[in-house]
């Protein structure tokens, strides 16, 4: 996650409030000062923590929290509003035109991801039954052209372009007319960036802007690039009136400063966060589930929503079946694993679990390494079918006969086989995670319990 320090030092902050029965005005100062500092490391705008600090701090000191019996917690929940606040506060929608195509003209430095988060928005539109078109106006940038248009052949979208040798005015203008004529409901033109702002750069996009009349106008900045990206941002909207932001590298090893503060600097709402490199890694950004995951609470809704988008309905409900009935085989036990798989690398799921982040640092490796995933499915697949649906036949000989024919040791095998045995005693207690269909909760709450992987 980008707020990966961040969110470390203020769970400790706030981990000794909260084991504190009473707070004085000087508990509270103190971890303040803090909370102060870690906005600071992380890259977060100065005016923008003087002001959060302030209005924190007003609130925290006041009499009904000292006389709470919980001041702590009330604290923790004045940050996460004013964090939340400090965001957006609410999420900030893609526009749609009542007269289609929705135009939205992508902008952003060079080397930001402008392009990629083209092809990622218009996935994210496929997923919604929305028919994009992509316009390649970018006819500087070596191969730009090129790379847009294998985008869209991976994503089954159709990219429109006029060549490098026609202005991306007149591109973008026909890219347009091209939509409107072909049935496409959005239009995502992708324009050229410069490893700076200048004059040239902006004329450009603004003569696109006023031939297309964008509907948005989404300035795409890097994550990693903290405060540099807030100040592109404000010059950008100076001169666009930009609509939102999209974050890109929100995964990286950032310290998430332009996110908690593109919104107070430049007014412009963060709309999307790219949160890893899949065309499928592109998220609505939601101020109070970031909030609440900087702090510690989890992202249970995020993780519910990917659950419901990524997990076959008919497999899970079947699953949740055997795992009630302890008829969970190995081969159900590939099943399972392909399905978590989808969801996401370990780490950001555990980030989206209340009070999981604090595991990862107990866990060298949380990503699910394929070669293991290939490991366990060679011997899976060197036993009979006899054996896969009753594990209680694999006596020594056979496990010998699975190792020798999987490329495995005996010891790896068995491993395996006690790590399945536990799983499998401990259905009763995860017939809710696959089963996220007739109670959702259910797979959030059961996921991080006992979930040991193969070899691991």
């Amino acid at each position: 996650m980008a707020f990966e320090g961040l969110a470390s030092r203020l769970q400790n902050v706030f981990g000794k409030l909260r084991s504190r029965g009473k707070l004085t005005e000087e508990d509270v100062g103190e971890a303040l000062r803090e909370v102060r500092l870690a906005l600071l490391e992380a890259d977060v705008n100065f005016k923008v923590v003087k002001d959060l600090i302030a209005r924190i701090k007003e609130q925290a000191i006041g009499q009904e929290v000292m006389k709470s019996f919980t001041p702590g917690m009330v604290v923790v929940d004045i940050v996460n509003k004013e964090l939340t606040a400090l965001m957006g506060g609410t999420q900030s929608k893609l526009a749609r035109s009542n007269r289609p195509p929705t135009v939205i003209l992508m902008a952003g430095l060079q080397g930001a991801g402008k392009t990629t988060s083209a092809g990622k928005l218009a996935k994210f539109l496929m997923k919604q039954n929305h028919r994009p078109l992509l316009v390649a106006g970018d006819i500087y940038r070596p191969a730009a052209i090129k790379q847009l248009q294998v985008l869209g052949e991976q994503l089954k979208v159709p990219v429109f372009t006029l060549g490098n040798e026609v202005s991306p005015v007149e591109i973008a203008k026909q890219g347009v007319a091209h939509a409107k004529e072909h049935g496409h409901d959005y239009v995502l033109i992708d324009t050229a960036g410069r490893l700076h702002i200048d004059d040239a750069l902006m004329e450009e996009l603004v003569g696109i802007k006023e031939a297309t009349k964008p509907d948005e106008i989404l300035l795409v900045v890097d994550a990693m690039t903290g405060q540099d990206a807030v100040n592109v941002a404000d010059s950008f909207n100076k001169q666009l009136d930009l609509t939102g932001v999209i974050l890109s590298k929100l995964d990286g090893d950032t310290r998430g400063g332009a996110a908690l503060s593109v919104k107070a600097v430049t007014g412009c709402p963060i709309k999307f966060a790219a949160t890893g490199e899949k065309l499928d890694a592109l998220e609505p950004f939601h101020p109070d589930r970031m909030a609440s995951r900087i702090l510690g609470m989890g992202d249970v809704l995020t993780l519910i929503e990917k659950a419901h988008a990524e997990i076959d309905t008919e497999k899970a409900k079947e699953m949740e079946r055997k795992m009630r009935k302890a008829e969970f085989t190995f081969d159900d036990f590939l099943e399972q694993m392909e399905q978590v798989k989808k969801l996401g690398p370990l780490d950001q799921i555990l980030d989206m679990m209340p009070g999981m982040g604090k595991m990862k640092s107990q866990v060298k490796d949380l990503k699910v390494d394929e070669r293991q995933l290939q490991r366990v499915a060679a011997i899976v697949k060197s036993m009979t079918k006899e054996e896969r649906a009753k594990p209680e036949l694999l006596n020594p000989s056979r496990r010998k006969r699975i190792a020798l024919g999987s490329g495995n040791t005996v010891i790896e095998v068995n491993r395996f086989i006690k790590q399945f045995e536990d799983m499998r005693k401990m259905m009763k207690q995860f017939s809710g995670m696959m089963g996220g269909v007739k109670n959702k909760k259910g797979l959030l709450g059961k996921m991080g319990k006992g979930m040991k992987f193969p070899f691991g």
